[in-house]
């Protein structure tokens, strides 16, 4: 279902057609068994293969017919439309030639093993014939389902004749059944667009923070991208969501989404939400939790046999979404749980159905950025959608694109899988065979430590479709297979990388192979640069603003991120006193490999003493790796023992308890009589950016290295493809993602404007002009470190503030 109702200033609500039958008419069990992923299908190759059929079927085949059936209700227009594949009929209809609705479907499966249309298609291509059948007074139509195979293009039809007094029948029931949800979408927007017309801003406004909703109103109006750099102190959250609430009441859009890569954030998100409610707001919000963590049941098995939730899920789906829909406008994890358990429904899939009648979406990237776990029900059909993207801390945007973008194979697998089904499928086993022996060729050409590019891997392609044809088939045949949840992993590995084959660009991918360190041999299509593939899903939104506090430099971000020379960039104003923040540069250290042994790594722990004992507080430091901070820790220890400060370390591996554990150690300032807390870290980990430790529950960070990512085959390979787009490789490589690491772990100590502490980056290389250009401009006072000195200079700063 691509969206929820859209309501127009004439009084109109609008729903496709596919939405109409695929929300309406559903019912039965959640079965993943049965899905084997089959329907989702290369939408690339299918439109291909819908213009081969259509172009193949003669004068009287008309195709893509748009059409649009309207039904006047007593305060506005319900109306219906959609394109229908092909309609076949001889121009002035005369008597007695038949007129054929056809709707043509795309499968990897069989077709000869298809026993009838699947009943939504089938709704869908009634809706289309009852339209035409109507609008030009026919006495009946005829209905075709074509199937065609998309490995060999083979071809399946099924007939269907209906009177116009049936089809208009069992139309004019799916109506009725949709009214009330039509009825509840307009009157509830006319109650959404006043109150956000009529809503002021919640706080008085700082310096520069009206100019900034001006700024994101202006664009969304104007429909171009923003990308903001949102130093502390802007408020970011609210600065970003009034505005677009604002546009959203104007009709400039009709949803919007908060796009987020932590928990956190969202929790921000709903919490600004909540304060424009108080203030008024009527605007539905649903934050979307991953399957994983809010499904009751232990064991992830979504099918009527394992799960009560599963089991007539789809029939009783739709009075749950009504019941919360009438009850709350906000739709958390904790409501959409409660009435989950009352309707015996899944959460997961309830939360999933909430945004479509939400105006505000808070979610991760992947539902509007994976092509894997995107939202179809908003996305899949229609170029464009009348949507608002907002892109919270957008400088993770692009390394989760380049891994969302990027895909790899095992040739190793492919033996797995072949030694599972060798007795009970010899077709797939044979398909199997074939694609590790192109494989081992490729495996030949590798070479140890090496990275093999290769420049076409067509007939490898071409053998992988044969297995994932032939794999969709058991998987669909065989749904007790004892080792399923094995296929079903590298079924979906199989898919992912045969679309991303698909969507390859001259400049944008790498093919390439290598071994890893456990021996295996594996192919990648590495995706060097996400900017094609973002721009794609960008237009589905009418508008984007990117928001972030380290989102420099700015062309680098613009660049990846998909941005067009027209749209805008701001750096908003911070009213945050710089003063209250010490940032110091050491002058006489460094991480360089160089450079790395016992000496550096004394010198290092001497200044994170020098730190710590400048004031009682909660400090973090962060350092390239796990191995130079054990290095360093072990320095630390010998000279200096663990009875002064508190010293805690990341560990390499740490589930939520221990991560929740170490954090809250951080949580409480320091008392008299306490010993100052350390905490020893990994730059880039998961307590250098998106934790929030305000006022001294933190009050320094040191920063030891550049934070450049290790230099590796892919790495060089970024670098290479980089140069070639006349970029500095190493920068975007290597330097811009490293500097950024860097601003995000320095982020962690100033929190609100009321905050105060002390950066200090352990490594000469900042003092360097390429690394100062990188600075952000609240970074243009600092003070340079040296161990001689160095606590005499920290202890004048916290004695200055």
């Amino acid at each position: 279902m691509k969206s929820a109702l859209e309501t127009s200033i004439r009084g109109e609500v609008r729903i496709s057609v596919r939405n109409l039958v695929e929300f309406i008419l559903r019912s039965g069990d959640i079965d993943e068994r049965k899905k084997g992923g089959g329907d989702l299908e290369s939408m690339l190759e299918g439109a291909r293969i819908h213009r081969m059929i259509q172009s193949r079927m003669g004068s009287d085949y008309h195709a893509e017919v748009m059409l649009r059936q309207s039904f006047a209700e007593e305060a506005f227009d319900i109306v219906i439309e959609g394109r229908a594949d092909g309609i076949i009929y001889k121009d002035g209809f005369a008597d007695g030639d038949p007129v054929v609705i056809d709707e043509i479907k795309s499968t990897w499966k069989d077709v000869e093993r298809l026993s009838g249309p699947e009943p939504v298609h089938l709704a869908q291509a009634k809706c289309y014939a009852y339209m035409f059948a109507r609008q030009n007074e026919l006495p009946e139509i005829t209905v075709r389902m074509t199937y065609v195979n998309l490995l060999n293009q083979q071809l399946r039809y099924f007939h269907e004749t209906y009177t116009v007094r049936e089809i208009t029948a069992w139309f004019e029931a799916l109506y009725s059944s949709y009214k009330k949800w039509a009825v509840f979408e307009y009157e509830w927007k006319q109650l959404r667009n006043r109150t956000a017309g009529e809503l002021p801003f919640p706080f008085p406004y700082r310096e520069g923070q009206k100019e900034l909703c001006a700024q994101v109103y202006q664009t969304i109006v104007h429909r171009k991208k923003l990308f903001i750099e949102a130093p502390t102190g802007v408020g970011k959250t609210v600065s970003t969501v009034f505005p677009s609430v604002k546009a959203v009441g104007t009709l400039k859009a009709d949803k919007l989404f908060y796009l987020t890569a932590k928990t956190i954030t969202r929790t921000v998100a709903a919490e600004c939400f909540d304060i424009l409610r108080d203030k008024g707001l009527r605007f539905k919000t649903v934050i979307l939790t991953a399957k994983e963590k809010i499904c009751f049941q232990e064991q992830k098995s979504c099918n009527p046999e394992d799960c009560p939730f599963a089991k007539g899920h789809f029939d009783r789906i739709n009075d749950a979404i009504y019941d919360l829909l009438t009850h709350s406008d906000s739709f958390s994890r904790e409501s959409i749980e409660e009435y989950a358990i009352k309707h015996q429904v899944c959460p997961f899939e309830l939360g999933l159905d909430m945004s479509l009648f939400s105006d505000a979406v808070i979610c991760d990237y992947n539902y509007v950025f994976d092509p894997n776990v995107y939202l179809r029900r908003f996305f899949s059909d229609n170029p464009a959608g009348n949507y608002i993207f907002l892109v919270d801390e957008a400088h993770n945007l692009v390394d989760r694109a380049i891994k969302m973008y990027s895909a790899e194979l095992f040739k190793e697998d492919f033996l797995t899988v072949k030694s599972l089904v060798r007795e009970v499928d010899h077709k797939l086993s044979r398909a199997l065979d074939t694609c590790n022996r192109k494989l081992l060729l490729i495996k030949r050409q590798t070479e140890p430590g090496k990275a093999r590019v290769f420049s076409d891997i067509t007939e490898l392609i071409l053998a992988l479709n044969r297995v994932y044809a032939r794999l969709d088939d058991f998987l669909e045949e065989q749904e007790r297979f004892e080792k399923r949840e094995e296929l079903l992993d590298f079924y979906f590995r199989l898919m992912h990388f045969i679309n991303m084959y698909d969507n390859l660009g001259d400049n944008n991918y790498v093919i390439y192979s290598e071994f890893g360190d456990d021996g295996r041999l594996m192919l990648k299509l590495l995706c060097v640069d996400p900017s094609e593939n973002l721009k794609q899903r960008l237009t589905k939104a009418v508008s984007t603003v990117f928001f972030s506090a380290t989102l420099l430099p700015i062309r680098y971000y613009r660049d990846m991120l998909g941005a067009e020379a027209e749209d805008y960039a701001v750096y908003a104003k911070t009213v945050f006193d710089e003063k209250k923040r010490g940032l110091f540069i050491a002058s006489d250290v460094s991480s360089k490999y160089t450079r790395r042994n016992e000496l550096e790594y004394r010198r290092i722990a001497e200044y994170i003493r020098a730190v710590a004992n400048s004031r009682l507080g909660n400090y973090m430091v962060f350092f390239p790796s796990h191995s130079f901070l054990t290095r360093v820790y072990e320095q630390y220890t010998t000279c200096f023992g663990e009875e002064e400060e508190e010293l805690l370390c990341q560990k390499s591996s740490m589930n939520e308890a221990e991560r929740e554990e170490f954090l809250a150690s951080f949580e409480k300032a320091r008392a008299d009589g306490e010993r100052s807390r350390i905490g020893f870290c990994v730059i880039g980990g998961i307590f250098s950016e998106g934790i929030d430790l305000k006022n001294d529950s933190l009050i320094g960070a040191v920063i030891v290295g550049t934070g450049i990512p290790l230099v590796c085959n892919e790495r060089e390979l970024m670098k290479d493809c980089y140069e070639k787009k006349g970029l500095n490789g190493f920068d975007y490589a290597y330097r811009f993602p490293g500097m950024n690491k860097v601003l995000q772990a320095a982020g962690r100590v100033i929190r609100t404007v009321d905050d105060i502490g002390v950066v200090a980056l352990l490594d000469e290389r900042f003092l360097s002009a390429s690394y100062k250009k990188l600075f952000p401009r609240e970074w243009s006072s600092y003070e340079v470190l040296r161990l001689a000195t160095k606590e005499d200079q920290l202890s004048e700063f916290w004695t200055l503030v």
